[in-house]
């Protein structure tokens, strides 16, 4: 009995192997595949999120895009707004944002690229503060922090 066991744990140990090799050179084509599924997606927490308008301009592009409040189990009650400018941006960025696209501007906001300076002026109560301000390998991308 103890010879039996030992025998077939070896030759399942050895089936597992030769099921490794067989399977190894396709994990590839398989992992493409199921990222395609329409349920895979980034998180708007690293993405930004979907963008809800597009401004083109002739030399650079205003995306503005849609609110996230993501949490794990349900909303949370702050989140952000991304906006990013893409192509050739301006050294000085004035912009008037609608982020709700209730045709009521929202916030203004300047950015200096030179000094790397970024101010906000709100115009609605739901607007609190920059979050984060930076150069991308794109363009310019701002993200604001709101309350629900």
């Amino acid at each position: 009995m103890k010879k039996l066991k030992m025998i077939t744990g070896i030759t399942w140990a050895f089936a597992g192997l030769i099921l490794m090799f067989i399977l190894f050179p396709g994990m590839n084509n398989l992992s493409m595949s199921v990222s395609k599924l329409p349920f895979m997606k980034i998180n708007p927490n690293y993405n930004g999120g979907v963008v809800a308008k597009q401004i083109v301009e002739a030399s650079c592009t205003l995306d503005i895009r849609k609110p996230v409040f993501d949490g794990l189990l349900k909303e949370r009650k702050s989140g952000f707004v991304q906006i990013d400018w893409r192509g050739t941006v301006p050294d000085n960025i004035v912009d008037t944002i609608d982020y709700d696209l209730d045709e009521i501007p929202d916030f203004t906001i300047t950015i200096d690229r030179i000094k790397s300076t970024t101010s906000i002026n709100a115009m609605s109560s739901k607007v609190l503060n920059i979050g984060v301000s930076t150069p991308t390998s794109y363009g310019w991308a701002v993200r604001v922090n709101l309350k629900k």
